[in-house]
């Protein structure tokens, strides 16, 4: 299985920054130490291109953010301090996404080892999200004549109103979003199909909604054709010791829910591509055992495919 890293490009955060971005570097030295992933191959992605994120974003506003000219409001916004290594880290991300896309349609599922930045749009970040990875991969790999329908599965725990926005006049991509009805963000854009739960929803009433959420998949592919491509936002979020999580899953039913998501796909033949999107637990190693968990199920179903 194809693994895509970027945590050597550094994004420099003043102390106590609340976002933990160690939990990249720690996850890829868990892939490393880990007998069960040996075999995978660790690989550094190409930044993405200005050609590739324009498919999504506006030209005004790639160019600010490649200048360092966003106002204060818009950094505040996006809630990292705007410097070169910050575009470069987050064109980087971005081409992982991209990269892990391409590889699973060869080989079935592939990761990036971060990335899910959903909550960026056309011309603006938000919540730690400067471009909109999946939808930039879907859309660079429908410009390359590599597919023509994808659909995004984004099961972090906040909506993906960046990625809804962007692509909401595309039939082209169906996206889906099951997320906390009170969390972040304020101003949620409509998806495909939203599923919105309750602060303390579980592990059984969390993979019930989800099973209910990939049939309304099976109809939508019935109704307009076969996908060609998942997109899987595995947020570690919805966890239930999550600071920003709200929700209450154990890491029994995050494994479930990976299980799940990833058996629909092979049941219908789909290639999957993995972003690990948010988590925010205050020990940082149960951000990394959920992410990690989520590799080994990903693995198990490439070694079946």
């Amino acid at each position: 299985m194809r693994l895509y890293y970027t945590d050597h490009f550094d994004l420099p955060l003043p102390d106590g920054h609340r976002f933990p971005m160690s939990k990249y570097r720690l996850l890829r030295q868990r892939v490393v130490e880990s007998e069960y992933h040996r075999d995978d191959a660790l690989i550094v992605p190409q930044a993405a291109t200005d050609e590739q994120l324009l498919t999504c974003h506006t030209s005004d506003y790639v160019q600010r953010v490649q200048a360092g000219a966003l106002t204060k409001q818009e950094i505040r916004r996006i809630g990292f301090p705007w410097s070169p290594k910050m575009v470069e880290r987050s064109r980087r991300s971005t081409g992982a996404t991209i990269s892990a896309a391409r590889a699973a349609l060869t080989e079935g599922v592939s990761a990036n080892l971060a990335g899910g930045t959903h909550h960026a749009f056309a011309g603006e970040g938000e919540g730690y999200c400067v471009f909109n990875d999946a939808a930039v991969a879907i859309r660079t790999l429908q410009a390359e004549g590599l597919i023509e329908r994808a659909a995004i599965i984004d099961l972090d725990v906040h909506q993906g109103n960046g990625t809804a926005s962007i692509l909401k006049d595309d039939p082209s991509v169906f996206t889906c979003s099951v997320h906390g009805v009170k969390n972040f963000p304020l101003r949620k854009m409509p998806s495909d199909l939203d599923v919105s739960l309750p602060d303390g929803t579980g592990d059984e009433d969390y993979c019930e909604a989800l099973r209910t959420t990939l049939g309304q998949l099976d109809c939508h592919q019935t109704q307009s054709g076969q996908f060609d491509l998942i997109v899987y936002l595995a947020g570690a979020d919805p966890f239930q010791n999550d600071r920003l999580g709200r929700l209450s899953l154990t890491m029994q039913g995050l494994r479930q829910r990976d299980e799940m998501v990833l058996r629909w796909c092979r049941q219908n033949d789909l290639p999957v591509a993995i972003a690990m999107a948010g988590g925010y637990s205050v020990e940082v190693t149960e951000i990394v055992d959920i992410h990690s968990q989520t590799l080994s199920v990903a693995k198990v179903w490439s070694l079946s495919h």
